[in-house]
């Protein structure tokens, strides 16, 4: 076996999962090393594990966070198998079939989610992870000084960040965030996935639409919806987008506030990947309005 699919097993075997035959890769992920265990005696498992774990709760975050999306907002998600320090073990899910009622269902999924999560403050419990970074949920009353602090600035401060963004960059950052209140509609709080790109969307055993890796959070529900739009869906998910309108009452300008909401996650692949797939470019094609005080 490779040298990535060696370590998920021995991570295996250190939790006690002895029945486990081979371990071979699987792809999608980007910040941690994924695979499918073959086991003897029960059904295949999704495993993940990072090298140099960035915490000993990151596992036990995101297994909460399935469990919120599946319990709260009725989400289908994988089951969770075992969630430990080193590692967190799943039911196999199948790759999303193509097709317009697929995207479908996955809109009455996420507008169900959306609508039935309210909540009176932007937050959540405890902090946790996207990526190898800490995601800072404390808890604010208004959702315009939580995005500013929590989702845009508090990525000035990573080494790679500041290494990509000049001062004129930062101080457009720091204007928009300023000016959010007349950017975005004042909208209610709701339970979001939080890191919701095209390749965490599968689907269940069934072919139901399923998700994965979350970032859980109450904030904004447009915040799932921009990471939905900006990461190259197919076309077949047109129909999505016009479905989750419809059953959310989404106004028709909802396309011009999507570089603004994806500013959060264009700044966390610029903090964590030395190839930050063109981000920095995107951050400041969306900062350019704000590099000069209007």
């Amino acid at each position: 076996m490779p040298h990535s699919t060696t370590f998920l097993l021995e991570c295996l075997l250190r939790a006690g999962m002895r029945d486990v035959v081979t371990v071979e890769p699987a792809t999608g992920g980007v910040a941690a090393l994924a695979g499918i265990a073959t086991r003897r005696d029960a059904p295949s498992v999704f495993v993940k594990a990072f090298v140099e774990a960035p915490a000993d709760d990151v596992f036990v975050a995101e297994a909460e966070g399935l469990a919120a999306l599946r319990e709260l907002g009725g989400v289908t998600t994988p089951e969770v198998i075992l969630a430990g320090p080193e590692l967190l073990v799943l039911s196999v899910l199948r790759p999303r079939p193509g097709g317009e009622t697929f995207w479908e269902r996955f809109a009455h999924m996420l507008a169900g989610l959306h609508t039935s999560t309210t909540h009176p403050r932007f937050g959540w419990h405890r902090d946790n992870w996207l990526g190898r970074r800490r995601q800072f949920n404390t808890w604010d009353d208004d959702g315009f000084t939580f995005f500013a602090q929590h989702r845009l600035l508090r990525w000035l401060g990573e080494p790679r960040v500041e290494a990509a963004l000049d001062s004129a960059d930062r101080a457009a950052l720091e204007r928009l965030c300023h000016r959010l209140p007349d950017l975005l509609p004042d909208r209610p709080a709701c339970l979001t996935h939080g890191d919701l790109w095209a390749q965490n969307i599968l689907a269940s055993t069934d072919g139901q639409p399923a998700l994965i890796d979350p970032a859980v959070s109450y904030l904004w529900a447009e915040v799932d919806l921009a990471h939905v739009w900006s990461t190259s869906p197919p076309p077949e998910a047109q129909r999505f987008f016009d479905v989750y309108a419809e059953l959310t009452s989404l106004d028709s300008g909802w396309q011009t506030r999507m570089p603004i909401l994806q500013l959060r996650q264009h700044l966390a692949v610029l903090a964590q990947f030395d190839d930050d797939w063109g981000a920095a470019d995107q951050i400041r094609a969306t900062l350019a309005p704000f590099r000069t005080r209007t």
